[in-house]
């Protein structure tokens, strides 16, 4: 069994997934809008550019989301993304990259099970934990 976490967005998936990319070093695998897909008319003509389907491969990981539909977009609330990494100096980068123009709700710091922990929500809503060291 595999899980993968699959994010909503009000309609900025794809530049979220783009920021994804680049930050975590991911590869999108797909970017569909709903435009030429039989769900283009369950829409207004104003969203059918928006992600219907966008996949993203990150290491062994896979992480999923897309754009959610007019008036069905909740702000994520109950879990965290968790990245885990070995080496401080790139969870420091990852950090702060993702807390860039979002919201830090625990500042990235040295912990008693793990060489840095810290906890932040990105300007496109997704909740996040870095988690780096031997222990984490």
């Amino acid at each position: 069994m595999q899980v993968h976490p699959y994010l909503t967005f009000n309609g900025d998936c794809e530049q979220a997934f783009n920021f994804y990319a680049e930050v975590l070093g991911g590869q999108i695998n797909a970017m569909m809008p709903h435009e030429g897909t039989p769900m283009a008319e369950h829409v207004p003509a104003s969203w059918r550019q928006k992600i219907l389907h966008a996949q993203m491969q990150i290491g062994d990981s896979v992480l999923m989301g897309s754009d959610a539909p007019p008036d069905h977009y909740t702000t994520p609330q109950g879990f965290s993304v968790s990245l885990m990494l070995t080496d401080d100096a790139q969870a420091e980068h990852v950090f702060a990259t993702l807390a860039q123009g979002g919201q830090i709700q625990l500042p990235l710091q040295p912990t008693f099970w793990a060489s840095r922990f810290g906890m932040t929500v990105d300007r496109f809503g997704t909740p996040w934990m870095i988690n780096c060291g031997d222990g984490a």
